[in-house]
């Protein structure tokens, strides 16, 4: 059956071409033949996608929500004794100054009795050293409160016991230029000093103490 469509074809052809047979009019002529033949013109298939070729867009990738950020914490509650230490009253006595070999010295207590607490100049290290009398073989927290600023400290046993549960002194060393003696010498009337098992020093502030800072300051 192909044959004989292809014969049709060909016949009908050479009619177009002898004949001067319009167009029109050779359309329907050569689909008349076809189907008597009982021949089917099968329409072309599309070509098939060639493999390898680009691949079907993808959708594009979701951005993450932007999350908010956490609230920050809250800031610690201060401590209830952080201004009222400044109402306690004053640890009577007064500060006397006195040139060493090493330095200098500055002395608090009553007179006639022994010294509560002394800062002294100690070029040879070259250090600031405050000293409290206290108990124990251990070092013990110790906390120095000014206007401006408060540190919490440890002080370290610088001496020996010559008798059971007899005092010693323990010791706080400063470089020359700690800020922290700064603001005790310009602290707004007083200072403090809490000191593990001994009891709470309310100090004035008197010229003596940056007298005694700036001895170690000074070159030479």
């Amino acid at each position: 059956m192909p044959d004989v469509c292809a014969e049709l074809l060909e016949v009908t052809a050479a009619l177009f071409h002898t004949r001067g047979m319009k167009i029109n009019l050779a359309v329907p002529l050569i689909a008349s033949v076809l189907a008597l033949g009982g021949c089917t013109v099968v329409p072309p298939q599309p070509a098939p996608a060639a493999q390898g070729g680009a691949a079907a867009p993808q959708p594009k990738p979701q951005l993450p929500v932007p999350q908010p950020r956490p609230a920050p914490p809250p800031a610690p509650a201060p401590r209830a004794d952080a201004a009222s230490w400044r109402d306690l009253p004053q640890t009577p006595g007064m500060w006397t100054y006195a040139a060493e070999p090493t330095g200098s010295v500055v002395r608090f207590g009553q007179p006639g009795a022994g010294s509560l607490i002394l800062i002294r100049c100690n070029r040879t290290r070259p250090a600031i050293e405050l000293q409290r009398a206290g108990f124990g073989a251990s070092p013990v927290p110790a906390t120095i409160s000014t206007s401006s600023t408060q540190r919490r400290l440890t002080a370290t046993p610088a001496g020996t016991s010559t008798a059971p549960n007899a005092a010693i002194p323990f010791e706080i060393a400063f470089s020359v230029r700690d800020p922290l003696l700064d603001a005790i010498a310009f602290s707004r009337g007083r200072f403090m000093l809490e000191m593990g098992g001994v009891q709470t020093l309310v100090l004035p502030v008197w010229s003596e103490l940056g007298r005694v800072i700036e001895d170690c300051r000074q070159p030479g």
